[in-house]
């Protein structure tokens, strides 16, 4: 089974999932419940308003840690029948197990996703040949294209240059969220294979660029997604200047975001912009009163106010 992406100005092209990207925060209920009329809500607003070429559902940003299996396919089937049609939906389904993510593959293809996030497996520190097979195995076993996810201060393991160019081969990995921080790792690959990278650090998207990266999968695009499209769309038609501007204008709020852990202050955010959020579920904890005045004032420096 393959789902078609939407139609758009990338489909067929080096940015199989557009350029902005953004991990959606899963809101819930006052009483820590899934919220699904809040998540249609949400979504609605970052492809309409925002100017999302695609989501990322049941990422770490959406606290999949502490999400169930039928909560995570609840959620994708819901936003992707209220936005799949002008937006792609990439399903996060890595875990550190080869056999659950393949079934987490499943569940999300049948339940209308259009592409797949697969973070390398955490705390079991496999080697890089374990790598392989992982992401190999569940390449194959399914229809979507695959956003490798490379985040080694999370997971523990680094995917390392040459494992990416051998998966690279797989006609299904096609993209990877690169939050290693390293551009000249970046660089190599990017020289030898054709696979298409996401900046997973907001701050790092236009360096990124510099080096062939073609967009971002972010966190603080909840809320500078219209001035972060304006970002990748300046340098890519030669106006570095105003590129690095608005890089500079948004620095703030890029690294304000995650002073503590990111979906925190997102949900506090959006709180005060009256969009749906919701409660953090244990073992996160919802933002202070500091933590959400020091949001306010990285808002207020990156030219995006919050409400009072």
């Amino acid at each position: 089974m393959t789902h078609d992406l939407p139609a758009g100005p990338d489909r067929g092209t080096s940015r199989p999932f557009g350029r902005l990207i953004t991990a959606m925060v899963t809101p819930f209920t006052a009483d820590g419940s899934l919220d699904l009329d809040g998540a249609v809500r949400l979504a609605s607003h970052l492809v309409d308003e925002q100017g999302n070429d695609a989501l990322v559902l049941n990422g770490t940003t959406g606290e999949s840690p502490t999400t169930t299996d039928a909560e995570q396919e609840a959620l994708i089937r819901a936003v992707a029948e209220a936005v799949g049609d002008r937006a792609r939906i990439v399903a996060g389904v890595g875990t550190n197990d080869t056999r659950h993510t393949i079934e987490l593959a499943a569940q999300a293809e049948k339940a209308g996703a259009h592409g797949l996030l697969v973070v390398t497996p955490y705390y079991n520190k496999p080697p890089q040949s374990g790598l392989l097979r992982h992401f190999t195995a569940v390449a194959d076993a399914s229809g979507l294209p695959i956003m490798l996810y490379d985040i080694p201060h999370r997971t523990g393991t680094e995917i390392a240059t040459e494992t990416l160019v051998r998966l690279a081969e797989h006609g299904r990995i096609v993209a990877v969220k690169d939050a290693k921080g390293d551009l000249t790792a970046t660089s190599w690959v990017l020289a030898r294979s054709d696979l298409a990278f996401y900046s997973g650090e907001d701050a790092l998207t236009l360096p990124a660029m510099a080096v062939g990266s073609v967009g971002v999968v972010g966190t603080s695009t909840h809320f500078t997604g219209v001035q972060t499209k304006q970002m990748i769309e300046a340098y890519e038609a030669g106006d570095t200047a105003t590129a690095l501007a608005l890089h500079r204008r948004l620095l703030p709020l890029y690294t304000g975001i995650f002073r503590t852990q990111g979906v925190i202050l997102v949900k506090a955010g959006l709180a005060a912009k009256g969009l749906p959020a919701g409660p953090v579920r244990p073992p996160l904890v919802d933002a202070t009163g500091d933590e959400l005045a020091q949001l306010r004032a990285d808002c207020a420096a990156a030219g995006l106010p919050l409400p009072e």
